[in-house]
C-alpha cells in the first residue's frame, strides 16, 4: 500500500496541467491510505505490552531502527545523484525538482539527515516518527497493563476528538479566527510553543493504543454485523480523503499545506479508513503461507530502499501514454516493489548488509 501510495505521487504532482492524471493519482492515492496507520498499529499489536526493562528495549529497538536510517539516508540521496545526473538526467517526473539533486545539494543531505529527512529519503520520516514512539511505549505499557477496559475507551474518545482538529485547523480562519500573531495554530499552539492541548493524546500514539485495546478486546461481531458497521466506514472516509483532496486543490490552488492536511494520517478520515480494513483482517484470523511470510519478512527492508526505484519504475512505465492511467500507476508500484524486494532478498543474505534492512 505504501508503494502504491508512492507510485501515485507522480500523477497528483500533474495538477492542472494533465487533470487526468491529477485525478487518477488522487483516486488511487487516497483509497491506499491507511497504509501508515496500519504500519502503526501492527507496532502496537506486536510490541505491547513490554516485558524487558526500558533499557533493554531503547537498546534492542532503537538501535534496529538507528542503523537502517543512517545507511539509507546516505544510500539514498547518493542513488538519486546517480541517476537523475548520470542515466537518465531527461526525466519528466513532475514530482521531481532536479535542482534538489546537484553535487552540492547531494553531499549537504550525507550529514543534514541527522536534523530531518529529504526528498530522497521522503518514506525515511516514518522512522523519525517510529523513534519517537520507541520512546513512549515502555511507558505507555505501564499504564495499559493496569488500565480496565473502560479506561482505554475513554483514553481512545480523547484522542478520537483529536482527529478532527485538521478540519478545525481550517475551519477556524474561516470562522474569522486571525491566528496568533500570524499563526494559525489552535489551543495554545504559537511561535513559542508547539505543545497545545491535545499534543499529549494525539497523533499515531492513538493508534498504539486502538491496537492494543482490538487485540485484547476484538469485537465479537458476525460478518454481517461487521461488514455493515466497517465497509460504510470505509467508503465515507475514503470519499472524504479524496473528495476533500480535489476540493482543496480547486479552491486553494498552491497551497500545499492545506492539501496535506486533508492527506493526514492522523485526520478522521483516515482513521475511518483504517480501522475497516484493521477489523476486517483481524476477524479473517488466517495464516499466510510460506511464500507471503517470506515476502512479509522483508517488507521493512523493501520501505526503506522503495523510494528511489518509484522514480525508476515511473520513467520507464509512467509515460507511457497507450497505457491507461491506473495500470501504469498499478505496474510502477510492481516494479518497484519487484526491484525493491530483489535487492533487499540479496541484501539479508549477508550478514553484514543483513542489519541495514531487517
Amino acid at each position: 500500500m505504501v508503494v502504491v501510495s508512492h507510485s501515485c505521487d507522480p500523477f497528483v504532482a500533474q495538477f492542472d496541467h494533465d487533470r487526468a492524471s491529477f485525478l487518477t493519482g488522487v483516486f488511487t492515492g487516497s483509497f491506499v491510505r491507511p497504509c501508515v496507520p496500519l504500519f502503526t498499529m501492527m507496532t502496537g499489536v506486536l510490541l505491547l505490552p513490554v516485558n524487558v526493562s526500558l533499557k533493554e528495549f531503547y537498546q534492542k529497538r532503537i538501535t534496529r531502527i538507528l542503523i537502517p536510517l543512517a545507511f539509507w539516508s546516505i544510500v539514498l540521496p547518493l542513488l538519486f545523484y546517480i541517476y537523475l545526473n548520470f542515466i537518465n538526467p531527461g526525466t519528466t517526473n513532475p514530482a521531481i525538482t532536479k535542482a534538489d539533486h546537484t553535487l552540492n545539494a547531494t553531499l549537504t543531505k550525507l550529514y543534514t539527515f541527522v536534523f530531518n529527512f529529504n526528498y530522497a529519503t521522503t518514506a525515511l520520516w516514518y522512522l523519525y516518527m517510529l523513534i519517537g514512539l520507541y520512546l513512549i511505549i515502555p511507558i505507555l505499557s505501564v499504564w495499559l497493563r493496569q488500565a480496565s477496559q473502560q479506561d482505554i475507551k475513554l483514553f481512545l474518545k480523547v484522542w478520537g476528538v483529536s482527529l478532527l482538529l485538521p478540519y478545525l485547523k481550517m475551519l477556524a480562519p474561516a470562522l474569522g479566527y486571525p491566528g496568533n500573531y500570524g499563526n494559525k495554530g489552535l489551543f495554545g499552539v504559537c511561535d513559542w510553543n508547539d505543545y497545545g492541548t491535545f499534543y499529549y493524546v494525539s497523533g499515531f500514539m492513538g493508534y498504539l493504543v486502538l491496537a492494543y485495546y482490538l487485540a485484547r478486546y476484538p469485537l465479537n461481531w458476525s460478518w454481517p454485523k461487521l461488514l455493515r458497521v466497517t465497509i460504510p466506514m470505509f467508503l465515507v472516509g475514503y470519499a472524504m480523503t479524496c473528495g476533500e483532496y480535489i476540493l482543496m486543490q480547486k479552491y486553494f490552488p498552491g497551497n500545499y499545506a492545506y492539501l496535506e492536511i486533508v492527506w493526514y494520517f492522523t485526520g478522521i478520515n483516515v482513521f475511518l479508513m483504517t480501522f475497516a480494513v484493521f477489523v476486517i483482517v483481524q476477524k479473517m484470523n488466517s495464516k499466510p503461507s510460506p511464500v507471503v511470510a517470506k515476502i512479509a519478512s522483508l517488507t521493512f527492508g523493501i520501505y526503506l530502499c522503495h523510494f528511489v526505484f518509484v522514480g525508476v519504475a515511473y520513467d520507464l512505465i509512467g509515460t507511457i501514454t497507450a497505457l491507461p492511467l491506473l495500470i501504469r500507476i498499478i505496474g510502477i508500484a510492481l516494479l518497484t516493489f519487484a526491484i525493491s524486494y530483489l535487492i533487499v532478498r540479496v541484501m539479508e543474505s549477508f550478514a553484514w548488509t543483513r542489519r541495514f534492512v531487517r
